[in-house]
């Protein structure tokens, strides 16, 4: 017997919002963004102990993701881990991209040669590295994806599959490591889409706390979240701890996922 099945995307789109990640000099980081990456300010939440800046290209697309700094007030010091990999921005000319910003002065840390010409990579003032690759849509420095990497690959998809209804949309497997690229089947090309790598000799990570969490778009958080509690989601933190503005799981690898509503 056949079954015809439904599309199940309901109240959430589950595009990629923004990623955050936290910064020690927050005024140092946001020159950096602002000077090499065009980034403008979109948004900014000043609270007691924290602040969040919301940066992005000026003329970036409506399904656009964002990047989220957040600066805590109290001086602190972060651990990167290996758990997180990169934010990756669109460029039109890896070469020509890359040094532009040699020429501004950006640290040197993997330049396109010995990544076949295709790609390369510098890193901000806190380390976080950010990869440019060549794309021909998008903002320029818009965010093309974010890499994370996971233990095991089929938990991973099979995660994002069953409580975000994303689809595998690219892979790429090679001698001892595979990318997997995951989004929700109907995103804009111009959307973030998240880059699961699967290294084979079964190596653990290690979270660190410089990086924090993805975050997805829902039309109603409180129906998003019993779905995904439904889908056996972790409970991490729910709409109403959260003050009813946001709430948190985590995918199978424990990297923090924000559900968040515009």
């Amino acid at each position: 017997m056949l079954f015809a099945l439904a599309p199940v995307h309901g109240d959430m789109d589950a595009t990629l919002d923004h990623t955050m990640m936290r910064v020690y000099d927050l005024e140092e980081s946001l020159d950096w963004y602002r000077t090499h990456l065009d980034y403008e300010e979109k948004g900014r939440w000043e609270a007691d102990t924290f602040t969040n800046v919301f940066l992005g290209p000026a003329d970036a697309h409506d399904e656009r993701a964002l990047l989220e700094l957040t600066y805590n007030h109290d001086g602190r010091t972060y651990t990167m881990g290996d758990a997180w990999g990169h934010i990756a921005v669109r460029v039109t000319d890896v070469h020509d991209a890359y040094e532009e910003l040699m020429d501004e002065g950006v640290e040197d840390y993997r330049d396109p040669d010995p990544c076949g010409g295709s790609y390369a990579f510098v890193k901000d003032p806190d380390g976080h590295e950010i990869e440019l690759v060549e794309r021909d849509h998008g903002a320029r420095w818009s965010l093309d994806h974010t890499m994370i990497r996971v233990e095991d690959a089929d938990a991973a998809i099979g995660w994002y599959v069953r409580k975000l209804d994303y689809d595998l949309v690219r892979r790429a497997e090679f001698d001892d490591f595979a990318l997997y690229f995951v989004e929700p089947g109907d995103a804009a090309e111009e959307a973030m889409s998240v880059e699961l790598t699967y290294n084979y000799d079964g190596r653990s990570y290690t979270m660190g706390d410089a990086w924090g969490h993805l975050a997805v778009r829902a039309a109603s958080l409180d129906e998003t979240w019993d779905r995904l509690i439904e889908r056996d989601a972790a409970d991490y933190r729910d709409p109403e701890s959260c003050g009813g503005r946001y709430a948190f799981t985590k995918d199978a690898d424990g990297h923090e996922i924000e559900i968040v509503t515009r």
